[in-house]
């Protein structure tokens, strides 16, 4: 058995000013993808593995139309030079914007099946923050997506997509899927599957998996920060019956509409000073803030100054910043060398809307891995450890700190700029903050421009009715 296997994965902010360029993503092709953690979960016996191309990058603005297209074309060029085969598995995100584009993975996946013909089956995995339109589910036959926020369950994800459609190449029936959208786009932070509601909806998944006729269960938040006609919650199941896939999106969907009033946020959580405030008269340590309008793993441009420049107006005394990308900062800190002493302009390098801070800094570390846009640098600014990085990234895991010579249990007061706290972070907070901060992913969704989503979203309109209705796959009604 011959199975493809390639995909792009990104999420990207409408709102964001900064183009996502080819240079940005971690490109996996043949060997390399083969031989890469993020597949090795592909079987070695029994199926000839055929490894295209895979595009990751981390959250950010609209991907560029030419790296789009690029990707495109040589992940085609590839499929076609792979064929003939009896599978593909597409590894996706779903929330990717192109430039004058709308659903681009609608592009990518239709552009897939036009190439590997209809008789061949498709399956795909999404995080569970995709957009997922009509086109998409109409190309597929299997379709499985995370259902952790925090996102732990990445790998199991591509397991049961990529084990539906084993099955099927071993003799099972060929499944379809079953698409309800539901008129509701809320922020990721407010629907964490580590807080109720979602966690009780989330948890209740694995039933509907066992129910007759049903394989996979999946429903989608969606993501609110893409203002595109296909951004909308979903609940998508594959199956093997018709009438009973229907049913079980139907109630997947009626149950995420009847609690959308009841999502919040999970920390506490309110405006910058307050949040300060409270991490002032905390006791304890480590606290720690997340900025959350500039989250880069959300699609944050990253390169924000303003959680710095309250706290060096309070004149905060044991905080550690980490981190803000701003290549020109990290260049003048090697310029100047270590231990030296230099005037910074930090943040805005990427996005001009937002305020830089001009502080006199310390450099305490510079890291230099090889590559200028991998470069970091560790300066001090009064009572606060700032962390520079050369390229947007996020400082979610514990080796981020330790490469640095960084103990985030050791501080008073940590920032980093996330929404939800990673699973390394949360069990360190003590407590766990999140400010309200200004950014492309900005948590006040009702100030978002919302000008070309298609239909009655909750809770940009209210006092609407709704009942679910799902709609099967063009290849499942045609079968």
């Amino acid at each position: 058995m011959r199975v493809a296997v390639g995909g792009i994965h990104t999420e990207c902010s409408t709102y964001s000013p900064v183009l996502a360029r080819s240079e940005d993503f971690r490109v996996l092709k043949g060997a390399d993808l083969l031989a890469s953690e993020y597949f090795d979960f592909l079987p070695t016996d029994g199926i000839e593995i055929l490894p295209l191309l895979h595009a990751r990058a981390i959250p950010g603005g609209p991907m560029a139309r030419a790296a789009y297209e690029g990707f495109k074309a040589e992940f085609l060029a590839r499929l076609e030079a792979a064929l003939p085969l009896d599978g593909l598995y597409l590894a996706m995100h779903g929330a990717m914007k192109v430039e004058g584009m709308d659903d681009a993975e609608g592009d990518w996946i239709a552009a897939a099946r036009d190439v590997v013909g209809a008789d061949c089956p498709v399956a795909a995995s999404y995080d569970l923050h995709g957009n997922v339109s009509q086109r998409i589910v109409d190309q597929l036959d299997i379709f499985a997506a995370y259902r952790t926020a925090p996102h732990i369950d990445v790998r199991s994800t591509m397991v049961r997509a990529f084990t539906m459609l084993v099955d099927v190449l071993n003799g099972a029936p060929r499944p379809g899927v079953a698409f309800a959208p539901v008129p509701v786009l809320l922020p990721g932070e407010c629907t964490s599957t580590e807080d109720e509601p979602a966690k009780g909806l989330y948890a209740r998944l694995p039933e509907f998996d066992a129910r007759p006729g049903i394989l996979d269960a999946n429903l989608m938040v969606g993501y609110v920060w893409a203002d595109e006609p296909r951004a909308t919650a979903a609940a998508i199941v594959t199956g093997l019956d018709r009438a009973a896939a229907r049913a079980a999106a139907e109630e997947i969907a009626g149950a995420y509409w009847a609690a959308r009033e009841d999502f919040g946020f999970g920390p506490v959580t309110g405006p910058l000073p307050e949040m300060l405030d409270l991490a002032e008269a905390s006791e304890t340590r480590p606290v720690i803030l997340a900025d959350s309008g500039d989250n880069p793993t959300g699609g944050g441009v990253g390169d924000r100054a303003d959680v710095l420049a309250a706290l060096i107006r309070r004149g905060f005394q044991g905080a550690l910043v980490a981190g803000i990308a701003d290549r020109p900062a990290v260049e003048a800190a090697f310029a100047a060398g270590l231990g030296a002493r230099a005037r910074l302009r930090i943040g805005g390098s990427l996005d001009i809307s937002s305020d830089p801070v001009e502080a006199e800094a310390e450099v305490l570390r510079l890291d230099d891995p090889g590559a200028p846009s991998d470069r970091q640098a560790v300066v001090a600014i009064g009572g606060i450890t700032l962390v520079l990085a050369a390229k947007r990234r996020p400082y979610h895991d514990l080796a981020d700190f330790a490469r640095l010579g960084l103990d985030p249990k050791a501080v008073r007061l940590l920032v980093v700029k996330s929404g939800y706290l990673s699973p390394e972070l949360a069990p360190l907070a003590n407590p766990n903050l999140m400010a309200l901060t200004e950014g492309v992913v900005n948590q006040d969704i009702l100030s978002l421009a919302n000008e070309r989503r298609e239909g009655q979203k909750f809770p940009f309109q209210r006092g609407f009715d709704f009942t679910p209705k799902a709609r099967l796959s063009a290849r499942w009604s045609d079968s």
